[in-house]
């Protein structure tokens, strides 16, 4: 994206007035996206958005300046603007050697999403609304979505490294309503990867609609989920979120830094079960997190963070290690060129065990099975949280019997990690995602396996 003498000139100028250390990051991403509802096109949209942004560290501040003007003039002068709003000193001249730095693709990409006609778009989209639609009068609504994008990055710094990544992730969503004697009941799901078109070689797309349709059809013969605190068991992959929100983000250095973590001052101590071990891991093929390089150039990595109940490690970005004079995790990551890079997950798991998942149910004697989570809420700092059941059932004499609606898990993150006893053999990821922090969103991924919680508590309905 950008010539490497370009590169070279750029630092120096962010350095001449005596900062610490100098990046670029260059983005050139292309996004579509192809969204039916009811039937009808509602949005059929592409964009392309390419910029450079620079980073200047100068002692304990750092400048920051983008532009989309990707000449020389361009970069010298935002380079001259990040080096100034970092208030350096010191003059003098400093010549940066750069050194390419590769990494391995996690995946190859067969048909990129771009060379596909939007008309093959629409009906595939098309073909989702009549499943969905033909499996019950009672289907009322349905909405699906094609969502592609491809990301090219280069980061360069003063460090001397240098490193380019090419991302393409491709998704499908569908919604569905059911109207019945309870109600509206919805049903969504989306499955996604970091691969191109060849994802719906694999996906199948009428199956997929029918899948959803059927879970918001369930709901409306579901009862109102109970109240008060009882055993949970989580289902492989739709729990994901929850350790993710709750745990996840506590285990991010910036937030350990500001004390706004749980988890600070911790590691070396028994933070959870012994059945538990928590990974984040940006080079897991395929997955809606994974990449070769984050957004300052580190290649990606597996770090185990809890590893048999200990916490073992927090998530590192480069400043933040740099600091402490300790590996780089892989974690620093930005929403776009627009952004400075923060620590944020990749794709986030709980590792499988040994139990078996039939059994882990056929011992509960009463209790709530949640097969998915939806959106929630979480306060890093004391690790509280509260999760919508999209989709759950009640546990009753070892089985599940009857689906509940209307209900929330309420818990707290470090305290569900010392109460989980049961951990099944049967992992998967979750849906793909987009965490939210301070205002920036990138695409993540979690997963789990089958476990349970001895007690969570349950905010329903039911009387």
């Amino acid at each position: 994206m950008l010539d490497e003498g370009v590169i070279k000139r750029t630092l120096s100028a962010a350095l001449r007035t005596g900062g610490d250390f100098a990046e670029v990051f260059a983005e050139d991403k292309r996004a579509t996206s192809a969204r039916l509802d009811d039937g009808r096109v509602e949005e059929l949209s592409s964009g392309r958005d390419r910029g450079v942004g620079i980073r200047v560290v100068s002692g304990e501040t750092t400048g920051y300046a983008h532009t989309a003007d990707m000449s020389e003039d361009g970069l010298r002068t935002a380079a001259e603007a990040a080096a100034a709003a970092a208030r350096g000193g010191g003059g003098g001249e400093r010549i940066v050697d750069l050194t390419r730095v590769t990494a391995p693709r996690p995946n190859p990409v067969a048909i990129l999403p771009e060379t596909i006609e939007k008309a093959v778009k629409v009906a595939l989209l098309q073909r989702a609304n009549d499943a969905a639609r033909a499996e019950s009068a009672a289907i009322k609504q349905v909405s699906a979505r094609i969502g592609d994008s491809r990301r090219r990055i280069l980061v360069a710094n003063s460090e001397g490294l240098l490193a380019e990544d090419d991302q393409v992730r491709t998704l499908l969503s569908v919604q569905t309503v059911a109207a019945g004697d309870t109600g509206m009941q919805t049903g969504y799901e989306t499955v996604g990867f970091t691969i191109g078109w060849e994802l719906f070689d694999r996906v199948d797309v009428e199956e997929h609609a029918r899948k959803v349709a059927r879970q918001a059809l369930t709901k409306l013969d579901a009862r109102p989920a109970p109240s008060g605190t009882m055993p949970v068991v989580i289902g492989p992959g739709g729990g994901g979120v929850m350790f993710h929100e709750a745990c996840g983000h506590g285990l991010e250095a910036d937030l350990v830094g500001k004390g706004a973590s749980v988890f600070k001052g911790r590691v070396g101590e028994l933070v959870a079960s012994p059945l538990v071990t928590i990974v984040d891991d940006g080079t897991m093929p395929e997955e809606w997190g994974c990449f070769a390089i984050d957004d300052e150039g580190t290649p990606a990595q597996r770090n185990v963070l809890i590893q048999d109940g200990v916490l073992t490690d927090y998530m590192w970005d480069h400043l933040r290690a740099r600091k402490e004079g300790r590996a780089r995790s892989g974690n620093g990551r930005r929403q776009s060129y627009q952004h400075l890079p923060m620590v944020r997950m990749s794709n986030t798991y709980l590792l499988a065990g040994q139990h078996d998942a039939d059994e882990i149910v056929a011992d509960t004697d009463h209790g709530v099975y949640v097969k998915h989570l939806g959106g929630g809420q979480v306060n890093t700092a004391t690790g509280d949280f509260v999760f919508g059941m999209t989709e759950a059932y009640l546990i009753e004499g070892g089985k599940l019997t009857e689906p509940i609606r209307e209900g929330n898990l309420i818990g707290n993150g470090p305290e569900v990690l010392t109460k989980i006893d049961a951990v099944a053999s049967d992992f998967a990821m979750g849906n793909p995602g987009m965490c939210g922090k301070d205002g920036q969103g990138v695409p993540v991924g979690d997963g789990v396996p089958t476990l349970r919680v001895t007690e969570l508590t349950i905010g329903g309905t039911a009387a």
